[in-house]
């Protein structure tokens, strides 16, 4: 069975790293290009990158942007925001993405998934799902949805997702330990890896969603030390958790 992975997210609006509470009130957390770098090379799994104002802008992610990144990780990376289309999905590989993940535009036409994945094979596609009070909720998760967020991650798998990045709305950026009873439930209802995102705040935190999912997506806990991937990592040992040896 694979490893958990440990994986460090940037949030980006206006070409910086941003991250608030609840998906509000946005604070600057540093240069994108930098973090990633800094990240690659303390160890971590994986990247994520969501360009997090595209869909509300209307526009697609920036791909010069995710260029530069790209250029300075030697782990795998996702990005995601304004994918609309196929042929934004294969914009983003071609940029240097490894996965690309879609959220609104799937869920206001779910077939864009099937189209990804007969383009990009489905290793490629990862399915956000932002979720308040178990519903998926779409554009930056500003508008509900009426759709469980367990029933939508169970047609993403059918539909050739994956992957499903799974992020509570109640927990993000509270520090306060992750959703655990939504993470279980999505990853019980799909054989596709989970991805628990949102209320990372220590270690303990990180295992139990370890406990439930496939991997953990880190934000708050790290943009503020970036030294802590490497003393997490030490800690989830001490608590048991198997981790791949960072390089």
């Amino acid at each position: 069975m694979p490893l958990p992975r440990l994986i460090p997210c940037l949030d980006v609006a206006a070409g910086r790293v941003v991250k608030g509470v609840r998906f509000e009130n946005l604070r600057d957390m540093g240069d994108p290009v930098e973090l990633g770098a800094a990240y690659s090379d303390a160890g971590a799994d994986e990247l994520v990158f969501l360009d997090v104002k595209a869909t509300l802008d209307g526009r697609p992610a920036l791909l010069e942007l995710v260029g530069r990144v790209a250029e300075r990780l030697a782990i795998p990376f996702t990005v995601g925001g304004g994918v609309r289309s196929a042929a934004d999905g294969a914009s983003l590989l071609r940029a240097g993405a490894d996965k690309v993940s879609v959220n609104t535009a799937a869920l206001d036409r779910p077939a864009l998934i099937s189209e990804l994945a007969d383009l990009l094979g489905s290793q490629a596609v990862v399915v956000a799902i932002d979720a308040a009070d178990g519903e998926a909720r779409a554009r930056a998760g500003t508008e509900p949805t009426g759709r469980s967020a367990v029933d939508w991650a169970v047609e993403a798998e059918e539909r050739g997702a994956g992957e499903i990045l799974l992020t509570s709305m109640n927990a993000d950026g509270t520090r306060a330990g992750y959703d655990l009873e939504l993470t279980a439930a999505v990853a019980a209802a799909v054989t596709v890896p989970v991805i628990a995102s949102g209320g990372a705040g220590g270690a303990q935190h990180v295992a139990d969603a370890l406990a439930v999912a496939q991997a953990a997506l880190l934000a708050s806990i790290l943009h503020e030390r970036l030294d802590r991937l490497s003393s997490l990592r030490e800690e989830l040992h001490g608590l048991g958790v198997s981790l791949r040896d960072a390089a």
